[in-house]
């Protein structure tokens, strides 16, 4: 894996500032759109099954018209069930998939614009097949209370700048970050829910750039 001081380094500079390719505009493989925008998502090279097979949903036209089906104002908007498609608004969902699980590919932090792979409970920590969540968190937040991980100075700052949810850490695998369109995550974490499923439909569409 990449020096991780780097890529954060890198990180900041595509998300939160102008130093990328101000011709090109930050690097991008996927475009989140919905209703409250549109995300430009990277994804990292270092999770290439997670890379691999969100691609490979994309093309395939997997996500669209499936729904944000969970919001958690302050943590972080879920979707990806293909069982959401079309749901009723008193179904259950989150537990459908395209029937397979990921091999875990963790090792990146969750700060606030980062894009991560649900699962359940498995001591294998294996990711749903489709289902992804978005952070959102609870902005800039002390370095002081982050888990005891092995954070780099790099990534401490950046918890400092922008917050996220570093309860999550080591836990999930996190396999790409929105570059551009960030405060969609907000529009979609303010919509009223019922529990934690949106009163009404949040569609998604995941195309390839």
């Amino acid at each position: 894996m990449k020096n991780l001081l780097f890529l954060f380094l890198i990180s900041i500079c595509f998300s939160y500032s102008s130093c990328g390719n101000k011709n090109n505009g930050p690097q991008y493989d996927v475009v989140i759109e919905t209703d409250y925008g549109n995300m430009k998502v990277m994804l990292y090279d270092e999770t290439p099954k997670h890379k691999a097979n969100f691609l490979k949903l994309a093309k395939e036209g997997f996500y669209n018209d499936l729904l944000f089906h969970r919001i958690v104002n302050g943590f972080m908007v879920q979707g990806g069930d293909p069982e959401s498609k079309n749901a009723p608004l008193d179904k259950r969902l989150g537990s459908g998939g395209p029937g397979y699980t990921i091999e875990a590919e963790i090792g990146f932090p969750h700060f606030k614009g980062c894009l991560a792979a649900a699962r359940n409970n498995n001591p294998e920590k294996r990711s749903s097949g489709s289902q992804f969540y978005l952070v959102q968190g609870k902005g800039a937040m002390n370095p002081n209370q982050l888990p005891k991980n092995n954070y780099t100075q790099a990534q401490k700052d950046l918890y400092a700048k922008i917050g996220g949810t570093p309860a999550l850490d080591m836990a999930y695998t996190v396999f790409g970050e929105v570059v551009e369109g960030i405060e969609v995550i907000d529009k979609i974490a303010a919509v009223p829910v019922n529990g934690e499923r949106p009163k009404e439909d949040v569609k998604m569409k995941v195309r390839l750039k």
